[in-house]
């Protein structure tokens, strides 16, 4: 494991920021299991599904994802202003705050308006947390092990909706006994704020991202948080992080002298950049047209379709969703030694295939009593999160976070998630009545832009992986101040002078009672 996890503090801070991405998917999932819930619709007042109105409740479920998909939206807009104003530390707690408010008021609502308001709140904390915490990751994490730690983002992410499943699972037998309760829907949407709520009391604790410190000037605590990051009490790794530190701060300075400080603009000033824009909203829109949100939210809905009846479209859905976590793992044990473009590309033809036959199969037995073509089409469901979850989910988020120099990457990656919202907002508001009028069709919807997603990985992406966040620049044709990796014989010298100065300066990076970690927080005011 010493290869994926150089430095304790380092993992268990990623892991930690990440308690956050369980909030997000669940948050994302819930509309799609609690729709399960009978008394749902009879607390709301909605016709339940085969019911005279149910035309009605099919479009205000599509504006219930809808709506959170839009907070989400203003919500990473607000992060890429705040994570650079405040910090990304004050950002996830503010975030993780509103999001909290949000659910609880999902929870108590009482008619329609309520909830659609209260969803619009939960989804802006959730934007604000899906841009952050994958970049926060991101800047902590050394180049070697970046693809693992920012990995466990997915891996929360398919644990959250895991979760979401199997409770709903659970308390959907509340239901099934004769009680009418509105437990079984209340108590899922309350649940989505007790991860944020952990992560808010122990944010207090976390450190800044180091290149945060260093855009706002203040060296000497970046300086101090790489260490205590990335750094053991040895010589080798005082060198290290002497090397990364001197690297980061010469491609600030560099930054800062040629950026012009509208900040937004900088997304198309250049061509590099412009590259960059294109490729963090193809990336993200393509992960979303796949179709993976639709069948996460509407899963029950297209299992029911299919024949199942009773408890079996959750408990279906709770099976889908944790292949889609393990998959999850797998991405984070191997996307830092094959790369970031084959785990896309593999991935991508994987889904696509899975899409073509689960069009053909309910083509031909969609509505029928053919038990084994019905299995069939529920097979190539499985095999769809199965690529998804392997290649995909958490792929898309460390390579939004990487491709992005400092001085934008908070706005490339609310650009990023913006995106990955909008195309969310349009699919979870049409797939319900596409699911309903159109039936198999809707297949073709995915098919064609997932080919073409394909197409455009394999062409114009770049590779970013063993590449330090700084040195990522050149593959989209821009000067490094000094490089990490292949540097050269005069960097090296620089690197060297750098690490001598370091270890004669005897700063003390053991951890102590009162040492960095305090540091760290009463820098924060």
């Amino acid at each position: 494991m010493a290869r994926f996890i150089p430095n304790v503090f380092n993992f268990w801070v990623v892991v930690f920021v990440a308690i956050g991405s369980i909030a997000c998917s669940y948050g994302l999932a819930i509309m799609g299991a609690i729709i399960g819930q009978p008394s749902f619709y009879i607390s709301l007042n909605l016709a339940p599904p085969g019911t005279p109105g149910y035309d009605t409740t099919s479009a205000l479920i599509g504006a219930f994802n809808g709506l959170g998909s839009a907070g989400a939206v203003l919500g990473a807009i607000f992060s890429a202003w705040s994570a650079d104003r405040f910090s990304r530390k004050h950002s996830m707690q503010f975030g993780s705050a509103i999001m909290s408010i949000g659910a609880g008021l999902c929870a108590g609502s009482v008619n329609t308006t309520m909830f659609l308001i209260a969803r619009v709140i939960a989804g802006f904390g959730l934007g604000m947390l899906f841009s952050i915490i994958p970049m926060y990751q991101s800047e902590i994490s050394t180049p070697e092990t970046r693809g693992f730690m920012v990995s466990i983002h997915g891996i929360m992410i398919g644990m959250g909706y895991s979760l979401s499943s199997w409770i709903n699972f659970g308390v959907y037998f509340i239901t099934a006994s004769g009680s009418t309760s509105s437990f079984p829907w209340r108590f899922p949407m309350a649940f989505q704020a007790a991860p944020v709520m952990i992560l808010l009391a122990g944010s207090f604790m976390l450190p800044y991202s180091p290149r945060w410190l260093m855009r706002k000037g203040r060296f000497e605590e970046a300086q101090t948080v790489l260490k205590r990051l990335h750094a053991f009490n040895d010589e080798v790794s005082i060198e290290r992080v002497a090397k990364e530190f001197h690297q980061i701060r010469r491609q600030v300075e560099q930054d800062q002298e040629s950026h012009d400080g509208i900040v937004w603009y900088e997304l198309l000033r250049t061509a590099p950049n412009r590259k960059r824009t294109i490729i963090a909203m193809i990336l993200m829109w393509g992960a979303q047209l796949t179709g993976t949100l639709v069948l996460a939210n509407y899963g029950v809905l297209l299992f029911i379709s299919l024949g199942l009846k009773g408890y079996m479209p959750l408990f279906l859905l709770g099976i889908w969703v944790t292949v889609g976590f393990l998959g999850n793992i797998i991405t984070a044990l191997f996307l830092d030694r094959f790369g970031r473009r084959k785990f896309l590309l593999v991935g991508i033809s994987g889904i696509l295939v899975s899409l073509i036959c689960e069009c053909a199969l309910q083509a031909k037995y969609l509505g029928t009593n053919n038990i084994a073509g019905l299995n069939a089409a529920v097979f190539f469901i499985y095999l769809f999160i199965a690529f998804f979850g392997c290649c995909i989910d958490a792929t898309q988020f460390v390579y939004l976070t990487e491709i992005f120099p400092n001085h934008i990457r908070s706005q490339g990656s609310a650009f990023g998630i913006v995106n990955s919202a909008l195309a969310a907002l349009v699919m979870l508001m049409v797939a319900p009545i596409a699911l309903e009028k159109i039936t198999w069709r809707f297949f073709l919807v995915l098919i064609v832009p997932t080919a073409c997603y394909l197409v455009v990985i394999f062409l114009y992406f770049p590779e970013t992986s063993k590449k330090s966040l700084e040195d990522i620049n050149e593959a989209f044709g821009e000067k490094v101040a000094a490089h990490y990796t292949h540097a050269t014989r005069d960097e090296e010298e620089e690197y060297r002078k750098a690490a001598d100065h370091e270890m004669d300066s005897n700063l003390n990076i053991a951890p102590k009672d009162d040492g960095v970690v305090h540091h760290v927080e009463r820098s924060s005011g």
